[in-house]
């Protein structure tokens, strides 16, 4: 080889960026999304040692009694008990305050900055697990929750954000779905450590996690975006500079970067000026229209219904280990996601994702139909297993991930936080309405018509996908503001 092609392959390699340390920030962050995941399946192992049980069997309270029978004359060895009322408020409190955190969070991002709102949100985290550490009735566990949804609320807006801004566009959809990895981690991680443990032990397990946010994320920069629009713009190189690596030709990357932020400085970042431009507008639609079929895709009714799948399979498998069992293809299938998404794109797996689970919801309503009916559906309990496998496959590949790192991606920088907090409230309000009605929804219609329901939703979300979603894989802000308000890149 002669020296000239030797020297040009040399500043080649000069050029190249250093994809290491993005990995490095864009982990750091996300463990707030594995905090995220432990408070969102604390209850299913922990509610169980918290009411009180009848020869080995979960029972309600109503007014003080069961049945007639005093709660201290029963065999409980937990310190308290919770009503059914107080149960459901455990329950649901959190999407509240999820959904009441989201836009201040989404403010504070623009004005404080991404990283300084992430260690911030450690905050009500480590005051959820104190409360419920030393709970000692159901007051507290009910504020515990509260303050975990301040904090799950605000992580959900802030650490797409950040992982969103830090990414080089190359690789920005596989870091993208590291905040629903992650947050699938929590889960998983919650429910293999509370099958086995106390709720105290598992609280106090999950406790570590704050402080470990705080101690790793503190060595993280600021997004460069967030420091060009405060006009620190020898900080924004710096920042740069240490996530592409000592080698990275950072000139052209950071024009495009001023540019970005100085078209979106000069537009207002209120409300009524998103909705008056075509390309936010469309951003709007898209991501709430995302977050509203990731709820509607029917995800909590197969999850709640998980047992019965099991069951009718013909399967002994002890509850909490099915639980353990779909956690884990939940993680996998994200992170098989994580590898996809920049070669695939965003659209092909949100396509794939409607529509095998409107299938497979379709397929699970006939066989629970055929149940109800009294036909002899024993040989086919296979089925529904196939059928619960292949959802939570498909979800974890599409609807899963995907909405989280649209969000970050569809909207321009000085909208970005506003704009990320009105769909984290979506989502979390959404979250509320299903939790609440899909238990009335199943006594009211059948287990098989609310299976229907979400698969008719499922069918309408196809269409949405296939004719407004664009394809955001490789594009930069400025191309995708482009596409959005209807002009060709």
């Amino acid at each position: 080889m002669d020296k000239p092609t030797m020297h040009m392959l040399s500043v080649e390699r000069s050029g190249e960026t250093r994809k290491l340390t993005q990995y490095v920030a864009a982990t750091a962050a996300a463990i707030g999304a594995v905090i995220g995941g432990t408070i969102l399946a604390w209850t299913s192992p922990a509610l169980p040692h918290l009411q009180p049980m009848v020869n080995g069997t979960n029972v309600t309270i109503v007014n003080g009694t069961i049945n007639g029978t005093l709660i201290n004359s029963l065999n409980q060895t937990a310190d308290f008990l919770l009503d059914t009322k107080d149960s459901g408020l455990v329950s649901s409190i959190l999407a509240i305050g999820a959904a009441i955190a989201a836009l201040p969070v989404g403010m504070l991002a623009q004005r404080a900055g991404r990283r300084v709102t992430i260690l911030l949100l450690s905050i009500p985290f480590m005051i959820n697990w104190l409360l419920t550490i030393f709970a000692n009735g159901a007051g507290m566990l009910i504020a515990a929750r509260f303050f975990a949804g301040l904090g799950t609320g605000g992580i959900c807006v802030a650490a797409p954000m950040y992982i969103g801004e830090i990414a080089e566009t190359s690789i920005r959809g596989s870091l993208g779905a590291f905040f629903q990895l992650f947050l699938t981690v929590g889960i998983l991680f919650t429910f293999v450590v509370g099958a086995y443990t106390h709720w105290r032990t598992l609280s106090i397990i999950s406790a570590v996690l704050p402080p470990l946010l705080v101690i790793v994320f503190w060595w993280m920069p600021e997004t460069p975006q967030y420091l060009l629009g405060k006009n620190r713009r020898r900080d924004a190189e710096k920042s740069l500079r240490w996530l592409r690596g000592p080698d990275a030709d950072l000139s052209s990357e950071l024009e495009d970067m001023q540019k970005e932020v100085d078209n979106a400085s000069r537009q207002s970042a209120s409300i009524r000026t998103m909705l008056s431009n075509r390309a936010t507008l469309m951003a709007f639609i898209c991501s709430l229209g995302l977050m509203f079929f990731q709820q509607f895709s029917g995800i909590n009714a197969v999850i709640f219904y998980t047992n019965n799948i099991f069951q009718s399979a013909g399967s002994n498998i002890p509850p909490h280990i099915a639980t353990i069992i779909v956690g884990v293809v939940q993680t996998i299938a994200t992170f098989i996601s994580s590898l996809l998404v920049e070669r695939a794109g965003r659209k092909l797996l949100l396509l794939q994702s409607c529509i095998i689970m409107g299938i497979t919801l379709i397929i699970l309503g006939i066989y629970f139909k055929l149940q109800v009916d009294g036909y002899n559906v024993a040989t086919l309990g296979w089925i529904p297993l196939v059928c619960l496998v292949l959802f939570i496959i498909s979800f974890s590949l599409g609807f899963g991930p995907i909405p989280w790192m649209m969000m970050a991606e569809l909207f321009p920088v000085e909208m970005r936080g506003t704009a990320s907090g009105i769909s984290v409230i979506m989502n979390w309000c959404l979250v509320f309405i299903v939790t609440l009605c899909f238990p009335i929804m199943k006594d009211a219609i059948g287990i098989y018509s609310c299976f229907w329901f979400f698969a008719a939703f499922m069918i309408v979300c196809t269409f949405f996908v296939f004719f407004l979603i664009p394809e955001t894989k490789g594009k930069t802000v400025s191309q995708i503001q482009a596409i959005l308000a209807g002009k060709r890149t």
